[in-house]
């Protein structure tokens, strides 16, 4: 395929708060942004989702209804961007779908993503593509993270080594050295909203810290803090990959046992600082030479998240993608639209040199 063309990109991260939908124009590597939706999730929804991702009766049962339940969800999401434009003129529908499990270094390594995309396909009309981490996973890798491919086609400059960081519920990593003949590296370094989410829907009833206001009312608390970056996770070597199933309420309720006289507020300070670190630390023990840092996703907009890392990173240049031209709260929904293309024009998704695959793979399912 070539010219310009029209895909769009279904993203559900796992903070499970709803669904990223992007209408966007391909061309090449010129990528135009052009129209966008989010819908958020029912409490319903998300706490089917949040209960599936830790072992529970009846699994199977759930995992089925929720996978239609989400892929009617996904479809009514491309199509509210179709209001204004002939979906005729949409190649393809690309969707993440919704991280209920992910354990790639399993004995039998696997992952899964409800929204199913024959349902998306069937009441959309428009030929779809799910699945994307399968492949990567089948050829000895991670399945993630998979945006670095879109990141390099998009971001990559030849005078400066940039990072990509993105802070959904997890925060990940791309490296785009200057040096054309440098390979690109990726990796999730560790909890990113999904742990400061938890802690203000228990205590705020709130689903997110917005601006990240609360946690800079609390102090952090230097000995919390050191605990948690004792975890394994941490100091493993990339590839590596991780998600709510890992770092969750299990995770924290078993650490904060020996903590019960923190105020919350100090809690969540120390827990913005736990991504802030656990960042910074990957940046300095698993990259070379880094120039600027440039946030996407939930986390570019907490001011109080971007503070802690201008102050742990003085000698980074740090701004959102909006300063490369693409809106931070969308690149991960694009970047599902380009994968698309990527799968229907026969050519690989994945970066070995990141998920640690043996080989480049063409991704994804093709409903038609």
């Amino acid at each position: 395929m070539s010219g310009d063309q029209r895909f769009i990109g279904l993203m559900s991260g796992t903070s499970a708060d709803g669904i990223d939908a992007a209408l966007v124009s391909l061309d090449g590597n010129s990528t135009t942004l052009l129209k966008t939706h989010f819908t958020p999730y029912l409490d319903a929804t998300r706490a089917a989702v949040q209960a599936l991702m830790k072992p529970g009766e009846n699994e199977l049962m759930r995992i089925g209804e929720l996978d239609t339940q989400l892929g009617k969800s996904f479809a009514a999401a491309a199509l509210a961007l179709c209001e204004e434009t002939n979906k005729q003129d949409v190649v393809a529908i690309g969707c993440h779908g919704q991280t209920v499990r992910h354990h790639p270094d399993a004995d039998f390594p696997f992952t899964m993503q409800l929204g199913n995309g024959a349902v998306i396909a069937e009441r959309t009309g428009i030929t779809t593509i799910n699945d994307f981490r399968s492949a990567d996973i089948a050829a000895g890798g991670q399945g993630a993270p998979l945006a670095p491919g879109f990141h390099n086609a998009v971001f990559r400059s030849a005078t400066e080594n940039r990072v990509i960081l993105n802070i959904g519920g997890i925060a990940n990593i791309t490296y785009l050295p200057a040096d054309t003949n440098a390979k690109v590296t990726g990796f999730d370094t560790g909890p990113g909203n999904t742990l400061l989410d938890l802690w203000t829907k228990k205590y705020k009833g709130q689903n997110f810290d917005r601006d990240g206001a609360w946690a800079a009312q609390g102090l952090v608390n230097q000995h919390l803090l050191e605990t948690m970056l004792e975890d394994d996770y941490f100091s493993k070597q990339p590839p590596k990959s991780t998600g709510q199933e890992y770092f969750n309420r299990l995770w924290l309720e078993k650490i904060l046992k020996n903590f019960v006289s923190l105020s919350p507020q100090d809690i969540q300070a120390t827990l913005l600082q736990l991504t802030a670190q656990t960042i910074a630390r990957a940046l300095d023990n698993f990259l070379p030479a880094v120039d600027a840092v440039y946030v996407c996703g939930g986390g570019a907009n907490n001011a109080t998240m971007l503070s802690a890392l201008d102050k742990i990173l003085p000698d980074y240049k740090i701004a959102t993608t909006a300063a490369l031209g693409i809106d931070p709260d969308w690149v991960e929904a694009i970047a599902f639209a380009w994968l698309a293309k990527q799968t229907l024009d026969g050519k690989p998704g994945n970066i070995p040199s990141v998920t640690g695959a043996k080989h480049e793979c063409v991704l994804g399912a093709v409903y038609r």
